[in-house]
């Protein structure tokens, strides 16, 4: 959710299995975030560890069950990332944590080549791919749970509004997150820039019962 710092290739060093496994990851997180699953090539992605191509798929046994763990690792960074956010530059305070992530501008940054938004988006169009599809949907519920237990927090703190129900405000905002694919594709640039930003405002709204001003910017 939190629109992460870009990710950087591994350093090519002599590895023990865990962390050449771990390496290959790192590396696939970073050319299918670029270049999506289709496009993204092993060939690429060994060589950016420092291995065979072969090495790959001794370690992932093929491109999909590789994507498939990319999506598990890349969960638990969403996860770590909400977390650190939370902690950071929020201060502890989830109704700032939610205006950051609808601030202007965010929701489109998190889609961005290279950005971990742009791998989510590109995994939920792979249904076709049992392992793939299995691992979107494990990875996207566990996000959920992630944005409950925080708009839980929240309420109990008094920043999110009593009636509000924690798991349905999760999925009501991955929901939002989710479906900007929908709108970069139907919607031309400036409307589709403007009409975000309202719809981040509604949401932040929504979940806060706030009726104030808008978010402030990023």
């Amino acid at each position: 959710m939190p629109h992460r710092k870009p990710i950087t290739a591994p350093c090519r060093t002599r590895l023990s299995a865990a962390d050449r496994r771990a390496s290959i990851l790192d590396a696939a997180i970073l050319v299918f975030a670029e270049a999506g699953y289709r496009r993204g090539r092993t060939a690429e992605i060994a060589a950016r560890v420092g291995v065979s191509e072969p090495v790959v798929f001794q370690n992932f046994g093929s491109k999909a069950a590789l994507y498939a763990a990319v999506l598990d690792l890349a969960a638990e960074r969403v996860r770590a990332d909400l977390r650190e956010e939370l902690e950071g530059c929020c201060g502890g305070s989830v109704a700032t944590l939610l205006e950051h992530v609808l601030a202007p501008g965010h929701v489109d940054r998190m889609h961005g080549r290279g950005a971990l938004g742009a791998l989510l988006a590109d995994a939920a169009a792979l249904t076709e791919e049992p392992p793939i599809a299995e691992a979107y949907g494990r990875c996207t519920r566990r996000i959920a749970e992630e944005l409950t237990a925080l708009l839980d927090r929240g309420r109990r703190a008094g920043e999110i509004p009593a009636d509000l129900d924690p798991a349905a405000g999760a999925w009501w905002l991955l929901s939002f997150v989710a479906s900007h694919r929908f709108r970069h594709t139907a919607l031309p640039g400036e409307s589709r820039t403007e009409l975000e930003d309202r719809l981040a405002e509604l949401t932040r709204r929504l979940l806060t019962g706030d009726a104030g001003s808008g978010a402030s910017g990023s």
